[in-house]
Formats: structure tokens, C-alpha cells, sequence
């Protein structure tokens, strides 16, 4: 069985679509497009992944119709709606540069450049309107906004993410 960690959230079913059991999905992904040739995706049920195999797809800017085997009738694919649609991670594409996913960074160390090295990310916080690196430094936490006017540089090599914390952010958490 496929598991979550080992996925990103793709989308959800919207509703059926046409009369011969196809679905409706919304496609949360930059480029929709790239994804046009999915043989299968994962539908989150009672909090297990289960795979369903894509007989035709077509995809309208965020939004896709999708036919799936043995899904033949538009009450059961009506039971699908609502419900979320998961890939595995390594249908993502490759991001280079200071460009990361969220998940990709947990273990990174931060280096500020006047602190210097602050510890590894814990996870990433995501609040409405902010994503934040949550660190551990000598015991005590500290949350870096996620901004790329921070973000002076992404090693992906020695997974290291060098920063310039806005003066007086660390100090708030390590001095008080």
C-alpha cells in the first residue's frame, strides 16, 4: 500500500462528469499540463491510499475529466466525490535554484548570516499567508519566515539553506 508521506496532494474529485461513470477533478499543481499522461493516481479512503487506474484523462487548466477502469456508472463514481487525490513524490518535477518544496528542506541546516548556523528544520508550518522553517536551536525553537527575500541560497548538496534573518528576528528566540 502507497504511503502518504511517500505522496503530494494532487487535487480532489469535484463531482461525476457525463453519464458513463466519469469523474471531475481539480488539480492543485502549477502545470497541469505536465501531468497529462497519468496511467494512475491514489484517492485518500478511510485514511488508506488506494490506487485507481486512469483510462482517459483530458485536462482543461486546473480542472480534469478523467474516465477510470472499472468505474462504469455514474453512481459509483458519484461515491468518489469529495474525496482527495494523491501522487507519488517522485512525479514532481525537479526544482532547482533557491526553489524547494516544503517537504524536500525537513533536515536541512540553516545557516544565517550573521548567526550562523541555527540547526536543521524540523518541518515546515504553514499558517494562511506564511510557511514557516521550524528549528530547534540549543533546545529552544525558532521560526523563520519563508520568504525568498531571506532565502539567499538552497545547497542541495550539503543540505544547507543559507539565509538573512531580518535583524533581530534570531535574537528574539535565542536572547530572551
Amino acid at each position: 500500500m502507497q504511503k502518504k508521506e511517500d505522496c503530494f496532494y494532487f487535487g480532489k474529485v469535484i463531482k461525476t462528469h457525463g453519464i458513463k461513470g466519469e469523474i471531475s477533478i481539480r488539480i492543485d499543481a502549477d502545470s497541469p499540463q505536465n501531468y497529462r499522461h497519468l496511467s494512475h493516481f491514489f484517492l485518500e479512503i478511510r485514511n488508506g491510499l488506494v490506487p485507481f487506474f486512469i483510462s482517459k484523462m483530458s485536462i482543461h487548466t486546473d480542472k480534469a475529466y478523467v474516465k477510470l477502469q472499472d468505474i462504469d456508472t455514474v453512481e459509483a463514481a458519484a461515491g468518489l466525490a469529495g474525496l482527495d487525490i494523491y501522487l507519488p513524490l517522485e512525479l514532481l518535477p525537479k526544482l532547482t535554484g533557491n526553489k524547494f518544496y516544503f517537504h524536500e528542506v525537513a533536515g536541512f541546516k540553516v545557516v544565517d548570516a550573521v548567526n550562523g548556523e541555527l540547526g536543521s528544520i524540523e518541518k515546515v508550518l504553514e499558517y494562511p499567508g506564511q510557511a514557516l522553517f521550524q528549528i530547534f536551536s540549543n533546545g529552544r525553537e525558532v521560526l523563520i519566515p519563508i520568504r525568498d527575500e531571506l532565502i539567499q541560497k538552497v545547497d542541495r548538496r550539503s543540505k544547507t539553506i543559507f539565509i538573512t534573518a531580518p535583524e533581530g528576528l534570531i535574537d528574539l528566540y535565542l536572547n530572551s
